[in-house]
């Protein structure tokens, strides 16, 4: 049975830069916002959009995984929604048969969105802590995105 953490936050970054790099640019600036957890990125298929295939290498901050492929799931420009489903490694090799990230971006004035997080997951283990942790990872990541974009990266 699939199972669904939500959240939310804002962020004080303009909803047409956040999707851009939610978006198109997210194999360039994950190592760079974060390196000590995202070691590199490639885009192994697709231009960015529905259907991208990403492969992200962690680094020596994130001890429990090495990498992650990715699929592009979601994603309507019109709406500023992505949605990102594990397809190898990561969360598969930590007990879930199904694991996928939706953000939805919605601005809130000039220079704010309101990024609303959807983590569906089926998991094959009783421990079902890693969906609740990985709400807090995925906040994490927004505010270091945040952060960056702050900061003057393009």
């Amino acid at each position: 049975m699939i199972k669904e953490v939500k959240t939310q936050v804002n962020v004080g970054v303009e909803v047409d830069v956040l999707w851009k790099a939610f978006g198109k640019d997210l194999k360039d600036i994950l190592p760079k916002m974060m390196p000590n957890l995202v070691k590199d990125a490639d885009m192994l298929e697709g231009d960015g959009g529905l259907d991208t295939v990403y492969l992200f290498n962690f680094g020596p901050g994130l001890k429990t995984m090495t990498y992650q492929k990715e699929r592009v799931t979601e994603f309507d420009e019109f709406v500023h929604r992505i949605g990102l489903e594990v397809i190898e490694g990561g969360h598969l090799n930590h007990g879930f048969s199904h694991y996928k990230t939706t953000f939805q971006l919605t601005s809130t004035g000039e220079q704010e969105t309101l990024i609303d997080v959807a983590i569906s997951y089926e998991s094959q283990v009783e421990e079902d802590t890693i969906p609740s942790n990985s709400a807090s990872s995925t906040l994490v990541f927004i505010k270091h995105m945040e952060n960056y974009l702050m900061n003057g990266a393009t």
